[in-house]
């Protein structure tokens, strides 16, 4: 019997890879040829510390056996790259649009 934790354990860490590490590596990738403005690195200087606290409380998260805490980190690690989310890839829509 599977618990419903299995599956949470899987979305956390396919949430932070493809929703937190890809688009901090695509945005830092985009600074540093410079197509797009300079002042979204000013975003990614907020944004990778989000990416990093949601990996570790994600590790945190994984490694807990107690089912409750284990899905309360999870769920936070999971609000951590959401808000990285928002504001790498707002930020840089944003300031896209003000500077076209």
């Amino acid at each position: 019997m599977t618990t419903p934790l299995r599956p949470l354990r899987w979305y956390a860490v396919l949430a932070v890879v493809f929703f937190g590490i890809a688009p901090a590596v695509m945005l830092t990738l985009l600074v540093i040829r410079g197509d797009t403005p300079g002042s979204v690195g000013f975003l990614l200087a907020g944004g990778i510390p989000l990416v990093i606290a949601a990996i570790a409380v994600g590790v945190r998260g994984l490694a807990e056996t107690d089912p409750q805490q284990a899905a309360k980190l999870l769920h936070r690690s999971m609000a951590f790259v959401a808000g990285a989310d928002v504001l790498m890839l707002g930020g840089n829509a944003l300031l896209r649009m003000t500077s076209s």
